[in-house]
């Protein structure tokens, strides 16, 4: 009979837990997850940065389409932006400016 009070501790531990293969394995799976360099937490936030990436990117390259195409409309309106904006005129020409009071508010 043992006497052994660590020996009457590993008896309460079920058998498959003291399988040397299951505890190298439970070990192994163990850094993996949480001690490794690249652990699940730093891949989850490091996933997370290349969503949030993707999705600024996305962002700017519509902002890149919406600017192209006001670069496009300024080409083809040169003339009718600067005497709206800009009140610019030909030589000899006059430019009578009327402001609606609907607009001003």
């Amino acid at each position: 009979m043992r006497n052994n009070p660590i020996d009457q501790i590993i008896d309460l531990i079920p058998v498959q837990l003291r399988n040397r293969y299951f505890l190298v394995l439970v070990l192994f799976f163990a850094w993996m997850i949480f001690f490794d360099k690249h652990d699940i937490l730093t891949q989850w936030s490091l996933q997370k940065t290349v969503d949030q990436l993707e999705e600024e990117k996305d962002f700017y390259n519509q902002q890149i389409d919406v600017a192209e195409e006001q670069r496009l409309q300024l080409e083809l309106n040169k003339e009718k932006i600067a005497r709206e904006k800009y009140y610019m005129k030909r030589p000899g020409e006059d430019v009578f400016i009327i402001v609606d009071e609907n607009e001003k508010k």
